[in-house]
């Protein structure tokens, strides 16, 4: 049997000749393969513009630099969520502030966010709200908050392409400012490498631009080699190679979700009358896309704990995951921030129970079924 993993791409010939053909082409890089990707997903996720860059992560760096933010900024997220979400906030020098999770679905918990506002006369400059696991935010009440309390809102949507509200699947960009994609070889699509941010103002999109290409200005009309930067940026251009295996994976997208929920149906039915288990919470109206299925364990009723877990799973060749240890908790964070005991009770609480099981377009129903039965039969 083969080793099943929590996640992983699925490539198929299409794919393999989309990569192979833009190799015969003059330009590897800033071709028109990196115009036709961006064309093709503002208009797959509604979006006015779209800008890509190498990774996810430098999306949503880009989108802080994009904004100015510095020391005296405080931006708000999810203390669950990979590293990079906060990592950026740190690295544009500004503060962040950890709102914890609602039990429900997992997400930044609106209310606590909102308690939060009121009790804090600091104005904050941005929130960065994660859709876990692929199950949407409240983004209409998180749109309101925003407006009234005046800050930008940033929907890291890396987990979610192909996600919905109301059966919206440009749910995200009718109300965050920005949007920010990832491509790597676990999520919905791949490009190997990559992610893009998604926004309906030309400013930020131009901005975006440069930030992505050195911050460099040219003037063809002084001399062809002119060029100026007014900021430093980065190099994060996505290349046509990455961009013509994007082009491929996006025509598949709804296909690969479409796997992704028969997978979570499976795992549901199995788990959901266990009192020893907690399966995703799906609310009215939202298409949940799957990126993850977090199972939530009672280990106490279960007579196993998670490490002995994993490594009896291992004996099996199946490779969970957790997602994730609260970003709090790293060394870095606890150090700066001294976050009060149950401040993050929720997170903490999630991470403790939480297990990712395997789902990905590739995962045969038997291997789910075989995964789902090594659990529940230790």
């Amino acid at each position: 049997m083969k080793n099943i993993y929590y996640g992983l791409h699925t490539i198929d010939n299409n794919d393999i000749s989309s990569v192979s053909n833009v190799l015969k082409y003059r330009k590897l890089t800033q071709g028109d393969k990196v115009l036709e990707f961006e064309s093709k997903l503002k208009k797959k996720f509604k979006a006015k513009f779209c800008t890509s860059v190498v990774n996810g992560s430098s999306a949503l760096l880009s989108v802080l630099k994009c904004l100015g933010l510095s020391e005296k900024d405080t931006v708000v997220t999810t203390p669950i969520s990979f590293v990079a979400t906060a990592n950026c906030i740190e690295l544009v020098g500004a503060k962040t502030q950890f709102i914890d999770i609602n039990k429900t679905n997992y997400n930044l918990d609106i209310n606590k966010l909102e308690n939060y506002l009121k009790k804090n006369k600091k104005k904050i400059s941005a929130v960065i709200s994660v859709d876990y696991a692929g199950h949407p935010n409240d983004w209409k009440s998180l749109r309101f908050l925003a407006n009234k309390y005046k800050f930008k809102l940033i929907n890291d949507c890396c987990h979610a392409m192909g996600s919905k509200i109301n059966n919206d699947i440009g749910y995200a960009i009718k109300y965050a400012d920005f949007v920010t994609l990832s491509f790597h070889p676990v999520k919905a699509i791949t490009t190997g490498e990559g992610g893009a941010i998604l926004t309906n103002k030309i400013a930020y999109k131009n901005k975006l631009d440069l930030i992505r290409n050195n911050y460099i200005e040219r003037n063809q009309k002084k001399a062809p080699w002119i060029y100026k930067i007014e900021n430093p940026g980065f190099n994060l251009r996505l290349s046509d190679i990455h961009c013509a295996l994007g082009i491929s994976q996006l025509n598949k997208l709804s296909l690969f979700i479409k796997k992704r929920r028969e997978i979570a149906k499976i795992y549901n039915k199995m788990f959901k009358n266990d009192d020893r288990f907690q399966v995703p919470h799906v609310e009215k109206n939202y298409f949940h896309s799957y990126h993850l299925y977090p199972l939530l364990i009672n280990f106490d009723k279960f007579n196993l704990n998670k490490k002995k877990l994993f490594l009896n799973l291992m004996k099996k060749k199946i490779f969970l995951q957790v997602h994730y240890i609260p970003i709090h908790l790293q060394p870095y964070y606890k150090k700066k921030y001294k976050i009060k005991k149950n401040e993050l009770f929720n997170a903490e609480s999630f991470y403790a129970r939480e297990i990712s099981l395997p789902i990905y377009p590739s995962l045969s129903i038997e291997s789910a079924k075989f995964v789902a039965k090594s659990i529940i039969y230790k």
